[in-house]
């Protein structure tokens, strides 16, 4: 089908297994990038028959930047897959169908996320769109720390069929990967990058690509003040979008992603303007004595 997959791995040894058999559904040429796994991944990639390299892991957008600039990919095309994630059988069919020497560059896939075992169809989680598939040379990841997205340059188009996003991990290691993405997120949010100005941000448009008009909304809800955001983000997804209806396993999600995880990120914030008021106040009585 002239497409090189490039997964990312750590520890994967719960998943990984069958995002490799869904990859080789579309492809010959799969290549691992490993962040030096304590487990069993790398020997089930090769096993499997992936080409694994092994590289620093700094955060997810320097880690698919290095692949897709260091890899010997074998074809013109790249499809970029975590671990966890694996194609539908519907979307083995639908790249199957794909005409990749026209005029399109990129490829926005749909993501439905499996949590505790059951499909998240409801409270907005379905569809949220990624650019994943695109054309070697004419796409990069974005320069941020958490919630990055691929860039296409070029004409895009989107699929119909989902990539499943199977979260197996137990919610110990969850709530763990979920604390550290909170400090990388109010790293950004400190950190104030304008998308206008960076050429390696998504730019936020109301009217754009769907990754733009995701930004958008994620502008919206920042203008918002700390703590009653996550209460409103939670009350829409849950009950205005009905996330009720996804069961007892959407109650767990929704409650840790929606609420809890969206609370920590302002709890930091919260943290981190006291400590720099303080710094400030210190700051003061000795600069006064200076003078």
């Amino acid at each position: 089908m002239n497409v090189s997959v490039i997964i990312l791995t750590f520890n994967s040894r719960e998943t990984i297994q069958q995002t490799l058999d869904s990859a080789r559904r579309i492809t010959d040429d799969i290549h691992v990038v490993d962040s030096f796994s304590t487990d069993e991944t790398v020997a089930l990639a090769t096993a499997a028959g992936a080409r694994v390299v092994q590289h620093e892991f700094e955060n997810y957008g320097a880690q698919r930047n290095w692949a897709i600039e260091n890899l010997p990919l074998k074809y013109d095309w790249e499809l970029h897959l975590d671990a966890d994630e694996r194609l539908s059988d519907e979307l083995v069919a639908e790249i199957g169908r794909l005409n990749l020497s026209g005029r399109i560059d990129g490829y926005f896939v749909p993501r439905l996320i499996h949590f505790l075992g059951r499909p998240i169809r409801h409270g907005a989680m379905y569809p949220i769109w990624h650019m994943r598939l695109f054309r070697h040379g004419r796409g990069r990841c974005e320069n941020r720390r958490y919630d990055q997205h691929f860039i296409a340059a070029g004409e895009t188009d989107r699929l119909n069929a989902p990539m499943i996003d199977d979260i197996r991990m137990p919610l110990g290691e969850w709530v763990n990967r979920h604390n550290r993405w909170a400090d990388a997120e109010v790293d950004e949010i400190i950190a104030g990058r304008n998308p206008e100005a960076d050429d390696g941000l998504v730019s936020a448009r109301a009217r754009g690509n769907p990754i733009e008009r995701q930004r958008a909304k994620r502008q919206r809800y920042d203008r918002m003040p700390l703590f009653l955001r996550a209460f409103l983000l939670f009350l829409y997804r849950y009950v205005f979008r009905l996330g009720f209806l996804d069961g007892k396993e959407g109650l767990v999600f929704f409650v840790l992603q929606t609420f809890w995880f969206r609370f920590l990120i302002d709890a930091k914030l919260f943290e981190g303007q006291r400590l720099a008021a303080a710094d400030d106040s210190a700051q003061a009585p000795a600069q006064s004595t200076r003078t």
